[in-house]
């Protein structure tokens, strides 16, 4: 397999990442990331104290170079769950950044501090990457651990590359990008498409350490950035500002394509921020095990609440619950999706039997559940555990019906969920943040609004209001704790 980062390798002085006051050419990081992988010789795993700072961009690089799977921590993470991961993956010694305070739970752990002024002898003969199978692991990212504790995905390096390549050949990515974003360094999203992304193309990567309207302004207008990355929650704090901020209007309106992930957008923010701008989001589809599934094509015609077809090299359908392939292609019949593909995973560490059970032959089970739409187009309605309602002989996805709530002007969050109802089977529940807590709609109003824009078996049956919506660090919706905080 051809080297992850060839623009490494050539060592020139484009530039290659900028987080606040640090940045570096791909010389540089070739030579600082070169010299930290030296000091992995005989390392089997390696843990990446996973900062927003330019440190980590550089450890995973490293290991990367070196050919030791990393394991990104979350800086947040509790002490029961880093406990778990570290027993579990069993790293080596520690990435982290000269400053970082390290939890207790490290301390057994050898440190290597990141500089990123580092000298020394690069890594072997000082031409590029070790040559390593491009079937062994590359990361190891642990899951939310929603359904028990944290699994570890295996991630090769085979994965990374199809996965980002495709999206290059989706997106027409090339080393002109220069790309924008503030998400999380522990993750697919911001560190796999985020970090690696920027840097296997040869483009440039900006990170923002901490999101703002302003940092992406900046960036995207007087510093030259050309796409953003994005969750929903930044996309509809822009969409927000953009009726008062006129730099931030010219800063979307010239960026080459606006991508959000991680959770549906809600349509309202789609539609103003087109409105304002000229701009329509492209949203994608993947997860830990996949990476990258579906895009939307940017330049298309604009597909609100949709995630796009298969990117190159990604086989997708949708499985009934009694294992039969779903052939319909009508925007209504509700099926689990099944992926296969050299975006999938390896594995689950030390875990075999969940490894083994999250197949169907080669078919990657995602427990998400969706519909197709007439020209193959994905919509997403949810999850088949907390999402997949079955109400009065229906099959409903939550998520249809919350971004139906979404488009009511009243309404600034909203969640659904099912509960027990002796005469439905499951009646339909929406958790809703109004937008002003002095006024919110009424319940009947709601329910009218979405039988109204959907279908009226799938209205709410019951409303209960909230301050906020209970949110991860990627601001998807927790809706296990949804029940304590109503």
């Amino acid at each position: 397999m051809s080297a992850l980062f060839p623009a490494v390798a050539a060592r020139s002085d484009r530039p290659a990442l900028r987080c606040g006051a640090d940045s570096l050419t791909y010389g540089e990081l070739a030579r600082t990331a070169g010299a930290l992988a030296a000091r992995l010789d005989g390392v089997e795993r390696v843990a990446v104290w996973a900062t927003p700072t330019a440190r980590t961009a550089v450890a995973v690089v490293a290991a990367l170079l070196a050919g030791v799977p990393a394991v990104p921590l979350n800086p947040r993470t509790g002490g029961r769950e880093l406990a778990h991961i570290l027993g579990d993956s069993a790293p080596g010694a520690v990435l982290a950044g000269p400053g970082d305070a390290l939890p207790a739970g490290l301390a057994e752990l050898p440190r290597i501090d990141v500089e990123l002024d580092a000298t020394g002898p690069a890594h072997g003969d000082g031409d590029g990457e070790k040559d390593v199978d491009p079937e062994s692991p590359a990361l190891i990212v642990y899951t939310s651990g929603t359904t028990g504790p944290p699994k570890g995905v295996l991630l090769s390096r085979r994965a990374v590359a199809a996965s980002l390549d495709a999206l290059a050949e989706a997106w027409a990515w090339t080393s002109d990008d220069v790309l924008v974003h503030a998400l999380p360094l522990f993750h697919v999203h911001g560190l796999v498409l985020g970090i690696l992304g920027p840097l296997r193309r040869g483009g440039e990567v900006r990170h923002l350490g901490a999101f703002s309207v302003e940092g992406v302004a900046r960036e995207l207008g007087a510093g030259g950035g050309t796409v953003l990355f994005g969750v929903p929650t930044m996309y509809h704090r822009l969409a927000d500002a953009l009726s008062h901020d006129e730099e931030l209007v010219r800063a979307l309106s010239g960026a080459r394509l606006l991508v959000s992930g991680s959770a549906a957008l809600p349509v309202h923010d789609h539609e103003r921020i087109a409105a304002a701008t000229g701009r329509t989001v492209v949203e994608r589809y993947g997860m830990s095990e996949t990476l990258m599934n579906t895009s939307v094509r940017p330049g298309g015609e604009p597909r609100p609440g949709t995630v796009g077809t298969p990117l190159p090299g990604v086989d997708l359908r949708l499985v009934d619950e009694d294992g039969s392939v779903l052939g319909a292609y009508d925007g209504e019949t509700v099926g689990e999706v099944q992926v296969r593909g050299p975006n999938l995973f390896s594995g689950y560490l030390n875990r075999p039997e969940a490894t083994a059970e999250a197949f169907d032959g080669d078919w990657f089970r995602t427990g998400d559940m969706a519909v197709r739409e007439a020209d193959g187009t994905v919509r997403l309605v949810g999850r088949r555990a907390t999402d997949l309602i079955k109400s009065g002989g229906y099959k409903i996805g939550a998520g249809e019906i919350e971004n139906a709530l979404l488009d009511h002007p009243g309404v600034r969050e909203a969640a659904v969920t099912g509960e027990p109802d002796p005469d439905l089977g499951e009646r339909i529940v929406a958790w809703v943040v109004p937008a002003d807590a002095s006024v919110p709609p009424a319940e009947t109003e709601l329910a009218d609004h979405v039988a109204g824009l959907l279908a009226p078996h799938k209205r709410p049956r019951t409303v209960r209001y909230l301050d906020a919506l209970p949110r991860n660090d990627m601001g998807k919706v927790l809706k296990k704790a949804l029940p304590t905080a109503g």
